[in-house]
């Protein structure tokens, strides 16, 4: 009666961590997705096709400069001064000017006359005396609150009058985007937009490292489960029937999930203009997130065939021939010794394995993070410029997901059951 309960509790045991690791795998699942649509709608908003490669925007943000400048226009008494020197020296030539030519010798009674009649009633030193006091008074009208005023609107109706007239192809598509993405996300401006999609984000990257953690920590327990009841004879093929599951679990969830994921973007361009600031903030050069599956229908969709063939391979040799050996093994310990012995079940159960690619796509997916990480590094630092008018920042988000560790937790596994298998045979000795 006691080695029953034993078995109950076991069995109850084991369903309760299977159950964990199932209900993990569709949270990551569900998780995942809302994560992937979160980043291309904010890669879509983001885009540098329209941000810093618009014309609407450089148009817009350099309006914005010019309209700031000519708002903050003011004569500065420095300048009042130097103005006041200006116009004085220029109406001392035009005097000096006026009063040689005049002066000149004349031909003829009339002119005669008038030079006599200008020099009769007017003296020349008194007129550049006169100078001085004009000019001030010239200066103070330039430098008065109406003629600025008056300065200022002209100057922005120009600027308006030239923006209008500048525009791009991308205009609509960035207004229907920015308008679904904002109502979608309830904000109703960019950096609110922003901030919301960073929390949201951060808040989806926690669930996923906790169900991931849940779901692998759920198959450790088992194994140690497992572990501690070597010994019992009679439970080695409830416990191996059970870590199938687990593996088929961890198969089809690391199938699923995103295991690579590609994010350049320049983080910040800033250019200093006419002593403003055009600012470019979190601009996507490129965003994609892929899951194994994902991988195998995007090659099949290619229309090369050597694509093609790729992408069969993968799924055959990565995802099918797993999912057979699992199958197989499921059917070697619950079968009798016959169906055991049987030529095909024996060859899917121990032979196939030659075969199951799964470890390779593992170090495979490895390798290629790396290297698209060290090509990106390498690509994106060559945008970074630090000068007095130009600083642009660039960053790489290029990141393994939650699909790589559970596939990756998948085949250490799969090579653990096979090694298992193969010391327990329940049929014969191997």
């Amino acid at each position: 009666m006691k080695y029953t309960i034993l078995n109950i509790i076991v069995l109850i045991g084991l369903s309760l961590l299977l159950a964990g690791a199932v209900y993990s795998g569709y949270r990551l699942a569900g998780i995942s997705a809302e994560r992937e649509q979160v980043k291309e709608d904010y890669s879509l908003s983001n885009s540098v096709t329209f941000g810093l490669f618009s014309i609407d925007q450089w148009r817009d943000r350099i309006t914005d400069v010019l309209s700031n400048q000519i708002q903050g226009y003011h004569i500065t008494k420095s300048q009042q001064r130097d103005i006041l020197l200006m116009v004085e020296k220029q109406m001392h030539e035009l005097v000096s000017k006026t009063v040689a030519e005049i002066n000149q010798p004349k031909k003829g009674l009339g002119a005669k006359l008038k030079k006599l009649a200008f020099n009769t009633l007017v003296d020349s030193a008194e007129l550049q005396a006169q100078v001085r006091p004009f000019a001030k008074t010239i200066v103070a009208k330039i430098s008065s609150p109406e003629s600025e005023a008056r300065l200022k609107n002209i100057a922005g109706s120009k600027v308006n009058q030239l923006t209008r007239q500048i525009y791009d192809s991308v205009s609509v598509a960035n207004y229907a985007v920015t308008k679904y993405v904002y109502k979608k996300y309830k904000v109703a401006d960019p950096v609110t937009f922003n901030k919301r999609i960073d929390e949201r984000l951060s808040e989806l990257k926690v669930q996923l490292i906790q169900y991931v953690c849940i779901m692998l920590g759920c198959v450790l327990v088992a194994l140690l489960l497992w572990l501690s009841l070597r010994k019992q004879v009679h439970l080695q093929t409830p416990l191996f029937v059970f870590a199938l599951m687990f593996a088929l679990v961890m198969l089809i969830t690391g199938s699923f999930l995103p295991v690579i994921e590609v994010d350049a973007r320049i983080q910040s361009l800033e250019l200093e203009l006419l002593n403003g600031k055009v600012e470019f903030k979190n601009q996507v050069l490129f965003y994609q997130s892929k899951s194994i599956l994902g991988i195998v229908e995007t090659l099949i969709a290619q229309p090369k065939p050597d694509a093609i063939v790729v992408g069969v391979l993968i799924l055959l040799f990565i995802l099918i021939l797993p999912l057979l050996r699992l199958i197989a093994k499921g059917i070697y310990v619950l079968s009798s010794k016959k169906m055991g012995q049987n030529g095909i079940v024996r060859y899917l159960t121990f032979e196939l394995g030659k075969w199951d690619m799964s470890d390779v796509m593992i170090v495979g997916m490895l390798m290629t993070y790396i290297g698209l990480n060290g090509i990106l590094k390498s690509q994106l630092s060559g945008l970074n410029m630090h000068t007095e008018s130009l600083n642009v920042i660039t960053a790489n988000g290029t990141s393994l997901q939650p699909g790589y560790f559970i596939f990756a937790g998948y085949v250490l596994f799969a090579i653990l059951l096979s090694y298992i298998l193969k010391r327990v045979s329940p049929h014969d000795e191997l």
